[in-house]
């Protein structure tokens, strides 16, 4: 399955230390598997939305028939605040 990833998502991860890029960019080829691989736990109160897990960041992420579409990359404690 196809991963798209939004602007803001690209610009997040060129921010990032490579240590945690990589590991991030190894989530979301997971992510590309069928089916979709790793820590996902589907988000209340928001449909076809998910996250997956990875150490203190989120990947938030919507289901769609065609592909994978992620909208937000961010530290646990901030991700939920702004969605």
């Amino acid at each position: 399955m196809r991963v798209v990833l939004e602007k803001k998502v690209v610009k997040y991860l060129e921010r990032l230390n490579e240590p945690m890029k990589g590991r991030i960019i190894r989530a979301l080829i997971r992510l590309a598997n069928e089916p979709p691989q790793g820590d996902i736990k589907k988000l209340q109160g928001q449909e076809a939305a998910y996250r997956v897990r990875i150490g203190d960041y989120r990947i938030l992420f919507k289901d769609k028939i065609s592909c994978i579409a992620v909208y937000e990359i961010g530290p646990r404690g901030q991700i939920y605040k702004e969605n």
